[in-house]
């Protein structure tokens, strides 16, 4: 294992398997440290001196963050080891024991092509101070050192192949998980945009169309007054005209009542005991007027009940601006909490139809059902009467048409929405922008989103026809 590869945190058995190393080596120098002196072995002293060098050189490369960061640090170290070892070999015959540890350090820090080099050094070494001690050449003092060599060598490479394999396996995982991270934030975003979209079609169908229709009618009801000025003021009903006074209500202020002069000449009598006023100069008595008969109530004029009926028409707007005002609040709270459509709530798609065309303003809209109806499944009826609405209110904005139809067919296996208008019309290419384009493009998701078809047949001055075709789910 090249000791150039970045480090990486211990693993568990990577941390067991360097403890139980250190205490293979501290085991070994402990033994022949002890060997040397209860066996009154020659120079038993040397070699406890050597036990004690070897163990703190061995400290103080374990504890030294270079030698596990350097291969040149490593080499120097390992360098100083074996010398060491070389004179407890020399010695002593238990420093052959210490070549079994010496294997595993070569193999942990330097590059394999040096490793093996070392290995073999120390393979070498090994034999030599064991028949330099016993002399005797025999089979064993090979095979021993040469066979712990080669099982450190494949205990090696065979667990640096498994650790490669588990970096792999560990770089696949992650990159599997940062994927799926990914790929969790993409259809999270494409959750979002969806929503989105849904949002944008439904206002678009509900809440726009409405507020159209409500901006249409109110302003048909201001053209309606300000066209007869005279349906604004307040005309006083006949019952509440008093002759001689000013009409309730009138701009004309009523004059004020001139002082009552009496025509007798003769005062009256002053009361007892006071003094009688002076005489007053008589005042030529002014001719009475012949009072002038009630006049019967007359009938309204005219004037009257134009402004009477254009009042009434004006009420009738405002009556269904507000109403349209009250059905689109109740479509905000539906699609906000994502629920059926109140049209559909208490009555089937061919009766919201009809209320829908009942309730536009301007063109007669006539609706048809055609074929033997049948229950659809709650987003069919959702998206038809969605498209059916944006159509219509594409007729009252745009199309300037005097009649419309709507019709509803049923197949065998798909149904069929048409909404053709006798209007100006447009070129399907160049659709118009009154509303950003979105009417068309919306109405044709929501027909592709079911698997449908939608079409759009139109020419300047030939009317329009919208076609929307949802191939019916098969029975089970």
């Amino acid at each position: 294992m090249s000791s150039a590869a970045p480090a990486r945190p211990l693993t568990p058995v990577t941390r067991v398997l360097r403890l139980c190393l250190h205490a293979l080596f501290a085991g070994l120098l402990a033994l022949a440290a002890a060997r040397a002196v209860t066996g009154s072995a020659p120079r038993a002293g040397w070699t406890a001196a050597v036990c004690a060098l070897l163990a703190a050189g061995y400290a103080a490369g374990v504890r030294a963050p270079a030698v596990g960061r350097s291969a040149r640090a490593a080499g120097v170290w390992l360098a100083g080891m074996g010398a060491v070892w070389a004179v407890l070999l020399v010695l002593s015959p238990d420093g052959l024991w210490l070549a079994f540890p010496l294997y595993f350090l070569e193999l942990h820090l330097l590059r394999l092509r040096w490793a093996l080099a070392a290995v073999a050094v120390t393979a070498c070494g090994a034999i030599g101070g064991f028949v330099a001690h016993t002399g005797a050449a025999n089979p064993g003092a090979f095979l021993g050192p040469l066979l712990g060599g080669a099982v450190a060598v494949a205990t090696v490479l065979g667990y640096q192949a498994l650790y490669r394999e588990s970096e792999r396996r560990r770089e696949l995982i992650e990159e599997l998980i940062a994927t799926r991270a990914e790929l969790a934030a993409a259809e999270r975003g494409a959750g979002i945009l969806a929503e989105r979209e849904r949002l944008a079609r439904e206002i678009h169908d509900t809440l726009a169309q409405g507020l159209s229709s409500i901006q249409l009618l109110l302003r048909a009801a201001e053209r309606t007054l300000s066209e007869d000025p005279a349906s604004i003021r307040p005309v006083p009903a006949p019952a509440d005209i008093v002759p001689g006074a000013a009409p309730t209500g009138s701009a004309i202020p009523r004059a004020s009542a001139a002082p009552t002069v009496s025509a007798n000449p003769a005062a009256p009598a002053a009361a007892p005991g006071t003094s009688a006023a002076p005489p007053v100069p008589a005042v030529p008595a002014v001719p009475a007027t012949p009072a002038t008969p009630a006049t019967p109530a007359t009938p309204a004029t005219p004037a009257a009940a134009v402004s009477t009926a254009s009042a009434a028409a004006a009420l009738g707007h405002i009556a269904r601006a507000r109403e349209a005002a009250q059905d689109n609040l109740a479509e905000a709270r539906r699609f906000v909490r994502a629920l059926t459509p109140p049209d559909l709530e208490h009555g089937s798609l061919a009766a919201a139809l009809e209320r829908l065309c009942s309730g536009v303003p301007g063109p007669r809209v006539r609706f048809s059902v055609s074929g033997v109806p049948r229950e659809l499944p709650t987003p069919y009826e959702v998206a038809l009467l969605r498209i059916a609405q944006s159509a219509l209110a594409n007729v009252v904005r745009h199309a300037r048409a005097g009649r419309a139809e709507i019709t509803l067919t049923f197949m065998d296996s798909s149904v069929t929405l048409d909404v053709v208008d006798d209007g100006r019309g447009f070129d399907p290419d160049r659709a118009p922008s009154g509303d950003g384009g979105f009417g068309l493009p919306a109405m044709r998701a929501r027909a592709e989103s079911l698997g449908g078809l939608f079409t759009v047949e139109s020419g300047p001055g030939q009317g329009t026809a919208v076609a929307v075709t949802l191939p019916l789910p098969l029975e089970t």
